[in-house]
């Protein structure tokens, strides 16, 4: 048995496939799906998406940007503010961003919590990218 898998942002649909497998980035650590899971609404947090396709049995990473999954009869629906696959991600450039947005973060004033909030958010973000391009395993 599969599940039906769609992840869309507000512009696009990323992907829209059947697949063995999917594992999320949820505001509460890693959560694998199988077919047959409980019916489950959960947020995401920005970090990699992995699906198992049906097709080939190879894994396909997905960077999140935040959003919502839904899980119910075997369909995973997840709405995110943005997605990216993985295998379309420049990795040198992903590299170079996760390297500036570590700088930034580390640089942030301890007393400046609006500073470490954005610097938090886009460090999560760089780190998602150059982790679905295969820049960390």
């Amino acid at each position: 048995m599969t599940l039906t898998v769609r992840v869309i942002s507000p512009d696009k649909t990323i992907w829209d496939d059947e697949a063995q497998e999917v594992i999320l980035p949820s505001t509460t650590g890693q959560l694998g799906i199988l077919s047959g899971h409980a019916p489950l609404l959960s947020a995401l947090d920005a970090g990699v998406m992995r699906v198992r396709s049906s097709a080939n049995q190879d894994w396909v990473a997905i960077a999140l940007m935040g959003g919502f999954a839904e899980v119910e009869e075997n369909e995973v629906t997840i709405l995110v503010n943005a997605a990216e696959r993985g295998d379309v991600i420049d990795l040198e450039e992903a590299r170079s961003a996760y390297s500036e947005a570590q700088e930034r973060l580390s640089q942030v004033q301890p007393d400046d919590r609006q500073a470490q909030i954005q610097a938090n958010q886009a460090y999560k973000r760089a780190r998602a990218r150059f982790q679905a391009a295969g820049g960390m395993v």
